[in-house]
């Protein structure tokens, strides 16, 4: 929300620095995240002085041009050549000194001293274009003669920057959208810290009738909806453009001025915080409003000219006969106002902010008016408002007012009715205030006080503070204007000790992985939790009926819960490429989320849903790129591979406790999943299918792991670690070269050796593949070495000689392995 500095001084009076009103509104709750200074005339005027032209001769080298000297109130006059054909002597004149920096339109030049056909130049004499304080260069700017010398022009021109206050508005805080709202809170500071202050803003005593030349039948027919709906007519308007001092407001607060009758809308809904729409009376067919649902797959076209389809979850104003807006949202192509609209009416009105909420999602539509009403506006405020805006039309078109205000309001909203404790407050808060502190700061906050009581309070709070329901509410109120740093801190701590538990275990372990893969040269990612639907289809072990569906869905592209960690990932990928950045590894620790259909039970909601913790790892590009030590190399899958191998070793997983397979998971082109024994999948690694890349833009190859970390954590949670001396006995190395089927993956073969001898063999690796010449069809050469180790003692021969035999029987049955 941007505040104008001098706007919210027309509210509350104060004569706090724009630094020290900031410091304020951060104390209370309203975070300021910016302060900027904005200078009506840009530059501030800085540089330039009022002067005295003491002599002015012809120049001896040019026909037009003036030699001057001139009085700045420095110890001596400055020489200045000017060029203008109305400069004398003893004229009181604006100059822009040496160093002063003028502006023309974006570009900027510097006074210099210079040399002007031959006679040198300190300075020059200004006329009302080249400062911008007017439109006029057919001279030089003559002051009159009262005019002080020296005295900076920005004095003279009585010129003030106003500053720009960037708030974060948090989202339960609708009543800060607009310099009224945050003018209250601050007066309730200002208050609170002693500051002679009032608060004010101006009265509708002006507001009248002229005729009734234009009366508006009004109806609404969803009162849930819409719990009020005002109009008026106004006849007669001249739509042009807005006086200076309305546009400088808009500019400062970053709205673009249109006309005057948009821009007294707007001005009224930064101002009050209550949006208000403008239709055209002689759209208005029939000169009836109409506020209802419209049948479903209504086409509408909005004013951008893009069509929408409402249906019976949209609320419409509509005319006798066709929908003009989309009530709360956006108005209709149309329906608005342009340069040859001479009627208008004004709409000013409270809907349901769930209603307005969903119809924004729907459409995609969000504007200025969606974002208030949606958090909730003031009901009480929306004829003030209206009248405000007639009063405006009325001063700034030229309009009269037609008609007597039409009020629909069945049923009106009321206070929320609070009772607050003294000895509540006084511990929630942790010190003890008194009851004319609490009294003074709710008051102060436009709370009533219905009835006092020995113990407490009944308040009515008013329906704008749509967060201010409940005592604890009040409570917050009551310690954000009281001041958080005047609750001292306790001189005694109590604390309780906890049993660390398998959370902390895990969250350790977590660490340790991080930590190992940062080592690695991973990056951590976090990637939101909400993703779309549309990236989920055709997976067979993520399919869309398992999707957790967002039933208010911020968008189109955020309407489910992640089901895996990949899609995120590969968004990270794509952003870092397409800005030069394509060696990349990342990792992230994330749950994904499941739905069941099956296991739906109405006695437990939530027995369908399941939330999971996973460890991704990305990687694509270079693994090696411009080292002088090392050719450039890709990344590959078996890089990755290691990654993970080494995560499960330093997690404590055995090499013989884990099985690979050939992942059936279609996200992969190649992949291996690993297993325990039982099957429980911990792990998956391989390449992104070309399909899934393509979809976003990704033309180099990406490998992926996916690790189950909660499978993977319930199986080592009980590990315990035992060190023991590195052994003494040598290891043995032996190599078989095995002719096999090419179906034949590594995996296989390790499986078998692992199940084959899990006491003395210690490692199973492949270091060389060959297919082609030499071998027969359908066959391939696999060279593995086996790691065979006693920590006891040495092995024997016989041993040794018994174990290979047996791995060779293994392979021979399961795989039709041959020895080559």
């Amino acid at each position: 929300m941007n505040i104008s500095y001098k706007w919210l001084k027309e509210y509350v009076d104060f004569n706090l620095t724009p630094q020290e009103v900031c410091d304020a509104l951060t104390s209370i709750g309203l975070e300021v995240d910016a302060l900027e200074e904005v200078q009506s005339i840009k530059g501030g005027l800085k540089g330039l002085y009022v002067g005295k032209v003491l002599t002015c001769e012809p120049h001896p080298n040019s026909d037009h041009l003036h030699v001057t000297t001139v009085d700045l109130g420095k110890d001596t006059p400055s020489q200045i050549v000017c060029g203008a054909p109305n400069v004398k002597a003893g004229q009181k004149v604006i100059v822009a000194d040496l160093g002063c920096v003028l502006y023309d339109g974006d570009k900027e030049f510097v006074i210099k001293k210079s040399k002007l056909r031959g006679v040198e130049s300190f300075g020059m004499i200004c006329a009302e274009d080249e400062i911008g304080v007017g439109n006029d260069h057919a001279g030089i700017i003559v002051l009159p003669d009262d005019a002080q010398i020296g005295l900076p022009a920005a004095e003279y021109y009585h010129l003030e920057s106003d500053w720009l206050i960037e708030i974060d508005i948090t989202a339960n805080r609708a009543d800060a959208l607009s310099h009224w709202g945050v003018a209250r809170d601050l007066y309730a500071w200002l208050l609170r810290n002693g500051y002679e202050t009032s608060l004010h803003r101006p009265d509708c005593n002006s507001f009248s009738v002229d005729n009734n030349d234009m009366p508006i039948d009004v109806t609404v027919e969803n009162h849930d909806a819409c719990k009020r709906y005002a109009c008026v007519s106004i006849t007669g308007c001249e739509v042009k453009e807005s006086p200076e001092w309305l546009q400088e407001k808009l500019r400062v607060i970053g709205l673009r001025p249109i006309n005057n009758i948009v821009d007294i809308t707007n001005y009224i809904m930064m101002a009050y915080g209550q949006p208000l729409h403008c239709f055209d009376a002689d759209m208005v067919t029939g000169h009836r409003i109409v506020v209802k649902t419209m049948p479903e797959g209504t086409p509408f076209v909005t004013l951008d000219g893009i069509e929408h389809k409402l249906g019976e979850h949209d609320l419409a104003i509509c005319n006798a006969e066709d929908a003009m807006c989309i009530a709360g949202v956006f108005g209709g192509k149309g329906s608005g106002t342009y340069e040859t609209t001479r009627n208008v009416v004004l709409e000013s009105a409270y809907f349901h902010p769930t209603w307005i909420r969903k119809s924004a999602r729907r459409h995609g539509l969000s504007t200025d008016a969606s974002f208030r009403f949606e958090r909730g506006i003031d009901p009480n405020g929306v004829i003030y408002a209206l009248k405000q805006a007639a009063i405006m039309c009325r001063e700034l078109a030229g309009g009269k007012v037609s008609m007597e205000i039409k009020d629909v309001y069945p049923e009106p909203i009321q206070d929320f009715k609070v009772s607050l404790e003294y000895e509540y407050v006084n511990s929630l808060i942790g010190k003890d205030l008194s009851a004319d502190m609490i009294k003074s700061i709710v008051t102060s906050l436009d709370m009533k006080i219905d009835d006092e009581k020995e113990n407490g309070l009944e308040l009515s709070v008013p329906p704008y503070r749509v967060d201010v329901q409940r005592p604890c509410d009040v409570v917050e109120d009551i310690l954000r204007i009281y001041g958080y740093n005047n609750v001292e801190i306790p001189t005694q701590l109590k604390s309780s000790l906890v049993i660390k538990g398998d959370d902390d275990h895990k969250h350790k372990l977590e660490n340790i992985i991080a930590e190992q893969l940062v080592g690695y040269g991973f990056s951590e990612i976090f990637n939101n939790s909400l993703t779309k639907a549309a990236y989920y289809s055709d997976f067979n072990l993520y399919p869309a009926e398992n999707l957790v569906r967002i039933m208010n869905p911020l968008s189109s592209d955020l309407n489910v819960m992640r089901e895996t960690l990949l899609f995120g990932g590969l968004e990270s990928v794509a952003y870092n490429i397409n800005r030069k950045n394509p060696n990349l590894r990342f990792f992230e620790v994330g749950n994904i989320y499941k739905y069941s259909p099956e296991k739906k039970n109405p006695e437990n909601p939530m027995a369908a849903y399941k939330e999971d913790a996973h460890i991704g790892l990305w990687i694509t590009g270079k693994r090696v790129v411009g080292s002088w030590a090392h050719a450039d190399e890709d990344s590959s899958f078996y890089e990755l591979k290691a990654y993970v191998d080494n995560l499960f070793r330093r997690l404590g997983v055995a090499n013989n406790a884990i099985t690979t397979k050939v992942s059936d998971n279609n996200i992969f082109s190649d992949g291996l999943t690993l297993e325990d024994r039982t099957g429980k999948v911990f792990a998956e690694i391989g390449l992104i299918c070309r399909n899934i890349l393509k979809k976003f833009d990704i033309e180099n190859p990406v490998y992926y792991a996916d690790i189950h970390w909660n499978t993977l954590f319930r199986a080592i949670r009980k590990n315990t670690i035992h060190f023991s001396e590195i052994s003494k006995y040598p290891a043995v190395s032996r190599d078989l070269a095995l002719l096999l089927d090419k179906s034949v993956k590594f995996s296989e073969i390790e499986r078998i050796a692992n199940k084959t001898e899990r006491r003395y063999l210690k490692s199973v690796e492949l270091f060389d593949v060959y297919e082609g010449k030499n071998l027969p069809e359908g066959k391939k050469s696999y060279a593995v070495n086996f790691i065979l180790q006693d920590e006891n003692q040495t092995l024997k021969d016989k041993q040794i000689d018994s174990i290979m035999n047996k791995l060779i029987s293994n392979l021979k049955k399961e795989l039709n392995a041959e020895l080559r």
